[in-house]
């Protein structure tokens, strides 16, 4: 007598769910260390590095700290850092000329890490906001109380070119200025300094979960909040076509590298941006995606290990080829 439950199916897409191996062997996206880009936070001095509270098992580290984390992050597979500074206070003034002094505290920190780690990828951040008082990325009319484009993008290629001198691999411009990715090329061509990439922050949305980061470089406090809208430069949070425009538009201007940020929310973007381009592309999982994973991992509510690979798989099978994370170090070790 038939089985009156048995179904008659041709297609059971559980067989090759049955086993282990069999999951293995058709896995279609798959995480490895050589995909992350660990950001750094460095300080001046020779003090303990600094925690961030709003962002768990991250510090900020003074240069000779920093270089050793970039030696572990090395050891593990990890192929690539991206260092923030975080400016004294008394070094800040409103247009951020502290941003281009020669021997400032990124450009040491660079120098430094290429020194001790030469097979590691560094790259830097290329925005004003660490160094203002006011805590936008680039220089503010008052009157206007709005950045003003084209003197802003005199000083980022003026510091892209610092940073290239130092050693850097990639400048990574993240202020959303107009035309910028085209002067910092020009401007890096015509000092010589060909062979220095552009990752360029392309699709930078104006989120809300910005905050922790902001915290960590202290453009937070300089505003005196971490709520600053940056509405005037950033995208809207709704804007997938013109997510697009920025992205063909950075290509165009000689971009080596695009970038959607934040990454988990902005999916949708990392796909679109993945299949109009065939450029590398990037994806930032922001100080509030990691934020919020650990903050709900201490109450008990997800699992910390299971929701970060998860989190940053999503990432991956959306279309990046690389992903800054602050998860760099941890999901290394698990993957190694």
């Amino acid at each position: 007598m038939a089985d009156p439950f048995k179904l008659d199916l041709t297609q059971r897409p559980r067989r090759l769910r049955r086993t282990a191996s069999l999951r293995a062997l058709t896995e279609e996206t798959v995480l490895r260390p050589a995909n992350f880009i660990a950001p750094l936070f460095v300080i001046e001095g020779k003090g303990r590095p600094e925690a961030i509270a709003s962002m768990p098992g991250v510090s900020r580290l003074n240069i000779g700290d920093l270089v050793k984390e970039c030696r572990a992050l090395s050891k593990l597979g990890v192929p690539a850092v991206a260092l923030f500074p975080k400016i004294e206070a008394k070094l800040k003034d409103d247009d951020g000329t502290v941003a281009l002094h020669e021997d400032g505290l990124i450009l040491r920190a660079v120098r430094a890490v290429k020194k001790a780690v030469p097979e590691m990828t560094v790259m830097t951040d290329i925005a004003l906001d660490p160094y203002t008082t006011h805590g936008h990325d680039g220089v503010l009319n008052a009157a206007r109380n709005d950045v003003e484009n084209d003197r802003t993008v005199g000083i980022l290629m003026r510091m892209a070119v610092l940073h290239a001198r130092a050693g850097v691999d990639l400048v990574a411009p993240s202020d959303m200025m107009d035309g910028r990715v085209g002067a910092i090329r020009k401007g890096l061509d015509a000092t010589g300094f060909t062979e220095t990439g552009i990752m360029a922050y392309s699709a930078k949305f104006a989120s809300a979960y910005y905050g922790p980061f902001r915290d960590a470089v202290g453009s937070a406090s300089a505003a005196g909040t971490n709520l600053l809208s940056k509405a005037t430069y950033q995208l809207g949070p709704g804007n997938r076509r013109a997510a697009l425009i920025e992205s063909t538009l950075d290509a165009a201007e000689g971009a080596d590298i695009v970038m959607i940020k934040p990454a988990g929310p902005y999916l949708d973007i990392i796909r679109e941006v993945r299949m109009s381009t065939r450029k590398p592309v990037a994806a930032y999982q922001v100080s509030g995606e990691y934020a919020q994973i650990h903050a709900a991992a201490k109450l008990g509510w997800l699992d910390l290990a299971r929701c970060r690979h998860e989190s940053l798989l999503a990432i991956k099978r959306a279309g990046a080829d690389m992903i800054l994370t602050y998860f760099a170090k941890e999901m290394a070790a698990e993957l190694k």
